[in-house]
């Protein structure tokens, strides 16, 4: 990557369910600018605030367009990043078969990388937080849904077609809360959603994943065994992984993260149980450390890796 310097630049677009976070950094990872917005009417009409965005945070920060090397999309699956689709993600209704790569390609003459969030997020915290240093590291998502991104070999691993990671889908119990439209799901067990479902299936009352987590931290028997049973699931997938794929290290967000105390004893109780030995041994298990900036670095992450994949000899 001769052409990056202390001069050069990336644009991170981040476009969730509900808002677009667009941000403009340095290539060692230093933010400068950044604007965010509602997700709001059709693909078209959000890509063309996105590029007006991308156009005043050049214009503000001052910079020549020849300074900003690539932009990096963070979105949602199902997608196609070499051909850098949009393929009807479930929380971007509308958003059918989308060449979102192309289309900013040619409003900003600037070169356009996609990937789906669980990827990115894996790319960010493999630069810049808990997975950095690591060969082979595996992050998991663990919020609304369940999936995972892979760094195998010290570069991103999408699959044949970009559905590497996608271990919500896995069945791990001939029945339970349902995820990723499979009862008994890994997703059903370990997510917002299935900590919810499973809460509810036993008090009757209907709560947010936050709700449950906090009142299994303040003693409530229900809650708390809501809590384990995910944990024990938690470690019976990440047993799965570590015997397959063999990672120095796998890293989780959001609930994990946010809650750890209340998952790390039953999730490791059952990896010591469930995994191989050496390989057990041989791999940490953390939280996610990039926090709130995490959907910014992981948009980041995409153009770096991008750029980075570009300019590596065949």
């Amino acid at each position: 990557m001769e052409r990056m310097n202390t001069l050069s630049y990336a644009i991170g677009v981040d476009i969730g369910g509900t808002k677009t976070a667009v941000s403009l950094w340095t290539f060692d990872g230093s933010l400068k600018k950044k604007d965010k917005f509602a997700t709001e009417g059709s693909a078209e009409t959000v890509i063309a605030r996105i590029t007006t965005t991308i156009e005043r945070l050049i214009g503000d920060a001052e910079i020549g367009r020849n300074q900003v090397l690539a932009i990096g999309i963070s979105c949602g699956g199902p997608l196609d990043s070499d051909q850098g689709l949009i393929l009807s993600p479930p929380n971007l209704p509308g958003w059918d078969n989308i060449p979102v790569v192309r289309i900013l390609e040619e409003n900003t003459g600037i070169r356009c990388f996609l990937e789906n969030d669980a990827n990115a997020c894996a790319l960010a915290e493999w630069y810049w937080g808990a997975g950095y240093g690591y060969r082979n590291m595996i992050f998991l998502t663990f919020g609304t849904g369940l999936g995972a991104g892979l760094i195998l070999n010290n570069q991103l691993y999408r699959g044949t077609c970009d559905l590497a990671g996608e271990i919500g889908h896995i069945r791990l119990a001939d029945d339970g809360p349902s995820g990723y439209g499979k009862n008994g799901s890994w997703e059903g067990f370990c997510s917002g959603g299935g900590i919810s479902r499973m809460y509810a299936s036993i008090s009757g009352r209907e709560e947010s994943g936050k709700y449950v987590c906090d009142a299994a931290a303040s003693g409530d028997p229900v809650a708390k065994g809501v809590i384990d049973r995910s944990a024990t699931y938690l470690g019976r997938g990440i047993a799965l992984l570590i015997d397959i794929l063999n990672p120095e290290c796998i890293v989780i967000g959001s609930i994990f993260a946010r809650n750890e105390n209340l998952f790390r004893t039953m999730m490791e109780s059952v990896i010591a149980r469930e995994a191989l030995n050496d390989a057990r041994k041989k791999c940490v298990i953390v939280p996610a450390q990039l926090g709130e900036l995490l959907g910014d670095r992981a948009a980041l992450g995409v153009a770096i890796d991008g750029m980075k994949n570009v300019s590596a000899p065949k």
